[in-house]
């Protein structure tokens, strides 16, 4: 089971709501690319956007980090655009850093990162587009 199905919408809802700082891993700095797009949705909605990408110097205006532990910008919220076979590490390093929330994009799970997070106190939503539940609820 998945936080987002144990507490419901109300989650997605929440998170929108309190964040300001979303760092965005695996932010490709193609316009095509999903990633992009959904970055560039919450950034015109007023969110500050934080590249973490090792392959690009900036994207959308943003400085670009290597990775979560180089962030030099409080995080708010982690969204994941990465493939599934690294996600463990992502968690692995989101829970040493201990940020508040992680949001998997659609088809994205990582059971153990996952439990580990929401064992520390980490909200975890999968399973949902951080952009449709944007549009959903604002």
């Amino acid at each position: 089971m998945h936080m987002f199905d144990k507490i419901g919408s109300n989650l997605c809802q929440d998170l929108l709501k309190k964040c300001k700082n979303i760092a965005v891993i695996g932010l490709s700095p193609d316009p095509n690319r999903p990633s992009h797009r959904i970055a560039k949705y919450l950034q015109g909605k007023g969110y500050r956007i934080i590249p973490v990408n090792p392959e690009a110097d900036t994207v959308l205006g943003e400085i670009c980090y290597p990775n979560l532990t180089s962030v030099s910008i409080p995080i708010d919220l982690v969204s994941v655009f990465r493939r599934e076979d690294e996600l463990a590490a992502l968690f692995e390093e989101a829970v040493r850093l201990q940020v508040p929330a992680i949001w998997l994009q659609p088809g994205l799970y990582c059971q153990n990162g996952e439990k580990q997070a929401m064992e520390q106190g980490i909200a975890v939503v999968t399973g949902h587009c951080i952009m449709t539940e944007h549009r959903r609820w604002f």
